[in-house]
């Protein structure tokens, strides 16, 4: 993620060419997001096997380079599926440099951060954050969105977390990778769960709608665009998803039949007949 005054060197738009480097370890919608508003604090690479990413980085003063060449950079940012991070990191860990600040941006927290405490070289920083945002939320700017920020190892998540509010403007969550998949597993999992549901009954009303149904399709609507695999890791990969999941769907099905056994006695009046 992002970072203040690395290093001693000042990041401004003035001196582009004093500015820390920055590597984007994928460069999806998320790592595209993340250089758009990072553009003017950092020299940027990014590394990203999909093919069809240079028009993009062009237009975002992005580099593309290999793996090795974006981990050597002064942050690196990882924005790599859940499902490929430890192979990413396996690799970040070979090249990059002391004194780095490695930093990720996955929805989950607990299995990421114990991959890169394991892995990752005592020489470097290390800070697991989640931008409580996407895309879809953030089109309008980022200024006053929540980013939750786990120190893992090192001392730098102070800088960082005074870039991120001073520089970005963005609330700055400090809390543990156990506390954020807790919480997590209810604000997120839920909403993606209740978005996957909502839309397979779809098409939704749009005409006749109230406040909080208009409410209801808007948070629907950041969400359902998201790639697959950030579904995949929301519900999978927190080890708490799963009984928030079963805790609402028992909860749900319970509510269920209480209304079957409603719709079965006679109203009061009628009983008496």
């Amino acid at each position: 993620m992002p970072g203040g005054k690395f290093k001693g060197r000042k990041m401004n738009n003035n001196s582009r060419s004093q500015n820390a480097s920055l590597g984007i370890v994928g460069f999806g919608a998320f790592g595209q997001l993340a250089a758009l508003h990072l553009g003017q604090h950092f020299e940027i690479s990014a590394f990203d096997p999909s093919m069809g990413r240079a028009t993009v980085a062009k237009q975002l003063g992005v580099r593309l380079a290999s793996l090795h060449d974006v981990s050597q950079a002064d942050v690196v940012l990882i924005a790599a599926p859940v499902s490929s991070f430890e192979k990413v990191v396996n690799q970040i860990a070979v090249a990059c440099k002391p004194g780095a600040l490695i930093v990720d941006v996955g929805s989950v927290k607990v299995v990421p951060s114990e991959i890169m405490r394991r892995l990752l070289p005592n020489h470097v920083d290390i800070v697991a954050t989640h931008p409580l945002f996407g895309p879809q939320s953030a089109n309008t700017g980022i200024e006053g969105l929540k980013i939750a920020v786990c120190p893992i190892q090192g001392r730098r998540h102070l800088r960082l977390a005074a870039f991120l509010r001073k520089s970005l403007g963005l609330t700055v969550i400090m809390t543990a990778p156990e506390e954020h998949d807790q919480e997590a597993a209810v604000v997120q999992g839920l909403t993606h769960l209740i978005a996957k549901v909502l839309l397979r009954m779809g098409p939704l009303p749009t005409r006749m709608t109230t406040k909080s149904f208009d409410l209801l399709s808007e948070a629907i609507s950041m969400v359902q665009h998201d790639a697959p695999e950030v579904f995949e890791a929301i519900e999978k990969s927190n080890p708490y998803a799963e009984t928030v999941r079963r805790r609402f769907f028992d909860l749900a099905a319970s509510l269920s039949v209480e209304l079957e056994n409603a719709l079965r006695i006679p109203p009061h009046n009628e009983s008496r007949h």
